[in-house]
């Protein structure tokens, strides 16, 4: 495991480089999880092709540190995003990101568009709102979510989720489900829709019908279906994810 101390969020930023061939694949996790918990698996399938990857634990979560200063923001942990392929001076690679992930992701994309060779995003936060679980832990405050909510939080979770939720800072995860029903302007579906590079969204079948991923076909951009999976769709069906990835990966290099 790699470190760097960023200076946009005051602490010390863990990331995987994991080898492999080609320009690498940045793989950008979402709320409460951690990249070196959720993308091993899918990196290590042979369906992936044995292709480069980096695996970033975001500020606030997994084996990055988490600073209490740090706003958590989508807009913000994109710039840590930024600041860690400026050092590594990475002129050319592709970019992943799920649900939270996915947002920041497009963000990253947008700031690096001549960089990006593509971006593949799943379930993406598109438009202020939040989901499920980042409009639960946002009705609280902050002060309560910390004391008692997020210990609560963990209690309830039977999912594999329980597993790198806790490895998480409770106020990187209230800010960061507070930056997803607050949302940015202009709009994650505007920055990637307006995004001039190669482009996919992903979703779980268990996840549709869903008017997000219909709104995206019909703007013409493709959207890969992975069966028999849901939301959570890196430890669902790695494999599935894999080749999807790698997929979409192949098309355009």
């Amino acid at each position: 495991m790699n470190t760097f101390y960023s200076l946009y969020a005051q602490g010390q930023v863990r990331w995987h480089d994991l080898p492999g061939h080609g320009d690498p694949l940045v793989f950008i996790h979402g709320l409460g999880c951690a990249s070196s918990f959720e993308y091993p698996r899918v990196v290590a399938d042979p369906a992936f092709g044995g292709r480069r990857a980096i695996l970033i634990d975001l500020p606030g979560s997994g084996y990055s540190e988490r600073p209490a200063s740090f706003s958590y923001r989508t807009s913000e942990q994109a710039k840590v995003v930024v600041e860690l392929l400026d050092k590594l001076d990475m002129q050319a690679f592709w970019l992943y990101g799920h649900s939270m992930g996915g947002s920041i992701a497009i963000e990253v994309a947008a700031q690096l568009a001549e960089r990006v060779n593509g971006l593949a995003v799943s379930e993406p936060n598109f438009y202020p709102g939040g989901g499920m679980f980042s409009r639960q832990i946002a009705s609280q405050d902050e002060a309560g979510f910390v004391t008692s909510g997020y210990a609560a939080m963990l209690a309830q979770e039977k999912t594999a989720w329980a597993g790198c939720l806790q490895s998480n800072a409770p106020w990187a995860v209230w800010r960061g489900a507070k930056s997803l029903v607050d949302g940015i302007e202009p709009t994650w579906m505007t920055l990637f829709v307006n995004l001039s590079r190669p482009k996919t969204l992903i979703f779980g079948a268990l996840s549709l019908p869903d008017a997000d991923e219909e709104a995206v076909r019909k703007q013409g951009i493709p959207v890969q279906v992975i069966a028999e999976a849901g939301h959570s769709m890196s430890w669902e069906k790695p494999a599935a994810l894999a080749q999807t990835l790698n997929r979409f990966i192949t098309e355009y290099e």
